[in-house]
């Protein structure tokens, strides 16, 4: 029974992706390049840094007020390519993430691979605003999710410093939708650099 909850707790989060980015998709729209690659480059590699933002909920991802800020550090190590998503600029990724949980955190540590889509739902002026997904395969198990298997929501704030350089603020949710009884998730805020070539 939990089981099936897990799942229809995941769809409900898949559909409200999806859902979201169709309703933005015609009033931003921001035209056929993509804000998150540079002109004529086919590949990224980005780094990303985030401070932990205690467990609990996805509401987390857009609501700093529910922010806890935790002795817990996520590196991130990303590889994209461009593509498009329901005619919007999108990109494909590959994640190396390496969590450090210190102090009383400590059990919390996890290295994750996974791939993720992000979409850009918005582009103006070298700013863009976007959305993403994607599993993740853990090596551990811990006190916050009970689960290898993990799936990762981020939102994200960029803006292109050069034709080739971008920066971002982003928020980052990892829990598996209630899959096990334990599942508190844990979050992410802070900054990513990225480089297109």
């Amino acid at each position: 029974m939990l089981k099936i909850y897990g799942t229809i707790r995941i769809m409900k989060k898949v559909i409200a992706v999806v859902v979201a980015g169709l309703v933005c998709m015609p009033a931003v729209a921001g035209g056929t390049h993509n804000p998150m690659f540079g002109t004529d480059t086919n590949n990224s590699v980005s780094l990303y840094v985030g401070q932990g933002t205690g467990a609990g909920t996805l509401f987390k991802l857009v609501d700093p007020f529910l922010w806890e800020f935790e002795t817990m550090t996520s590196l991130m190590a990303q590889y994209s390519q461009p593509m498009t998503i329901f005619r919007l600029p999108a990109r494909m990724n590959f994640n190396v993430v390496q969590n450090f949980g210190y102090r009383n955190k400590r059990g919390l540590s996890f290295t994750a691979v996974g791939v993720s889509w992000d979409v850009s739902l918005f582009d103006w002026r070298g700013f863009y605003i976007g959305i993403g997904i994607g599993p993740y395969m853990r090596d551990s198990r811990d006190r916050y999710v009970n689960s290898r298997l993990v799936f990762g929501e981020r939102v994200f704030i960029g803006k292109n410093v050069s034709d080739n350089w971008r920066i971002e603020f982003f928020t980052q949710h990892f829990s598996n939708g209630d899959f096990t009884e334990t599942n508190r998730g844990f979050n992410f805020t802070g900054l990513a650099v990225g480089y297109s070539f």
